[in-house]
């Protein structure tokens, strides 16, 4: 069980993995990068799976989603509120169904690393939190 200063610092956490993760897919160039970089990493390890070439609209799509993700993880980071938590750890579950969903369909094998993290994340953010101590109210004094 989490405490609620505990579980801002959880959201501000998994805010700032996803910024960190998410950035080079904001731009086409970046992302071009990061393409290259994926592909030779998958080359270097021969591990299975496909990295295919991007076409614009699936850039767009790619640059899409690193907008938004990027967008929502500043808010994140700046406001770490227990309900932008349990929003996260919902898009954390559907994201991470779509990542078991392409591995089934022969995308590239490094989406395991990925679908670790988002099924990590999402557990801890549905874990409860404590609800804040009331403070005890002032004693009455007999009148």
């Amino acid at each position: 069980m989490w405490t609620s200063t505990q579980y801002r610092r959880l959201v501000r956490g998994s805010a700032w993995y996803d910024l960190i993760v998410m950035a080079a897919f904001v731009t086409p160039w970046s992302f071009a990068a990061l393409h290259g970089l994926l592909a030779a990493v998958m080359q270097a390890l021969d591990l299975p799976g496909e990295l295919p070439v991007f076409a614009p609209m699936h850039m767009l799509m790619a640059n899409l989603l690193g907008s938004i993700v990027c967008v929502w993880s500043v808010l994140r980071i700046r406001d770490p509120q227990q309900v932008y938590g349990r929003y996260d750890a919902a898009g954390r579950f559907l994201f991470a169904a779509w990542q078991l969903n392409a591995l089934l369909q022969g995308g590239s094998s490094l989406l395991v690393v990925f679908l670790v993290f988002e099924l990590a994340w999402g557990i801890v953010q549905v874990l409860p939190v404590k609800a804040p101590s009331r403070a005890s109210p002032l004693p009455q004094w007999p009148s």
